[in-house]
């Protein structure tokens, strides 16, 4: 079933379920063959925008960090993605599901995110293979 036709009966699809809203700057980061296109789809039809990359220059209302295990230092990562984000913006962490390839411990995002000034929220099943983690910053530390 797609997205849409989801939407249509009633159901939340992958993007709404992520707290995204039409009109919405999508920024992604990470991606890879690996990542899920249907999910990518979907975020740009709900959003009517396309993902933006790294080389996008205007502040976005949401990013979406594709991450493996061996893809480097989280905390770096997350602290890069900061800037980019506007006041409130969300970002959402995307790993492999336990038991597929670059599988992250939920232990290494707990201790990450702090680290780099976020705070965790919620964590879902977006994909076959994917699970998101919301990242925030805490409201005592927006601007």
């Amino acid at each position: 079933m797609s997205a849409t036709a989801g939407e249509a009966e009633g159901q939340s699809g992958p993007a709404e379920r992520l707290g995204l809203q039409p009109g919405m700057v999508v920024q992604e980061l990470g991606w890879d063959d690996d990542c899920d296109e249907d999910l990518r789809r979907a975020i740009e039809e709900h959003t009517g925008n396309d993902l933006v990359d790294e080389e996008y220059d205007e502040v976005v209302d949401a990013v979406i960090l594709w991450w493996r295990e061996d893809d480097g230092d989280l905390v770096d990562a997350l602290v890069d993605t900061k800037p980019d984000l506007t006041d409130g913006g969300v970002i959402w962490l995307l790993t492999p599901k336990v038991g597929r390839e670059g599988y992250v411990e939920a232990s290494d995002i707990a201790e990450s995110a702090p680290t780099a000034g976020l705070s965790t929220t919620t964590s879902l099943a977006v994909a076959p293979d994917w699970l998101g983690t919301r990242l925030v910053t805490p409201k005592s530390r927006q601007r």
